[in-house]
């Protein structure tokens, strides 16, 4: 009967231990060291310079990217859900096949940055720069919103945010 509840509570807390963030790979990530696949959940880089950063693959769920600074950064695949971007730098960056849905990209910068098969459903792309961005779609924008200030390539809008 011990081994049995042991058992059950094991198994109860796999699923907690598996979503927990790694503080080790936090801290190399904010020291400027790429870290593909990594596990970043609600990781603090707001406000880093991370050029050229390799976090393909990662996850970064909830995250606080904001007022960061990551040109030429790879997020292919990584998963930025509900990740808070405000502000944030990505110059030429990546974002092949990223999750970005439900983040919040108020004022963000894409210029150049690779869009090609990202999530944005329920991204709030309120002022962002993507002007200069590519692989964008309408039906990538289509799930996402923004507002007048949103910069976007020529013949793609967003819808607007609502104002809740």
């Amino acid at each position: 009967m011990k081994q049995i509840f042991l058992s059950v509570i094991v198994a109860a807390l796999l699923p907690a231990a598996a979503s927990a963030q790694n503080a080790g790979q936090i801290a190399s990530v904010q020291t400027g060291q790429s870290c593909p696949g990594c596990n970043l959940f609600q990781a603090d880089l707001a406000y880093t310079d991370l050029p050229g950063i390799d976090l393909s693959g990662s996850r970064l769920r909830q995250a606080d990217l904001s007022l960061s600074t990551m040109n030429r950064a790879r997020f292919d695949r990584a998963n930025l859900s509900v990740a808070n971007l405000f502000g944030a730098r990505f110059t030429a960056a990546s974002f092949r096949g990223a999750d970005l849905s439900g983040a919040n990209a108020v004022g963000a910068y894409f210029g150049s940055a690779d869009m090609t098969g990202a999530n944005l459903t329920g991204t709030n792309l309120s002022g962002a720069e993507m002007e200069t961005a590519r692989g964008l779609t309408q039906t990538q924008l289509s799930s996402a919103c923004g507002d007048a200030r949103t910069r976007l390539p020529a013949s793609l809008s967003v819808p607007p945010c609502d104002p809740r």
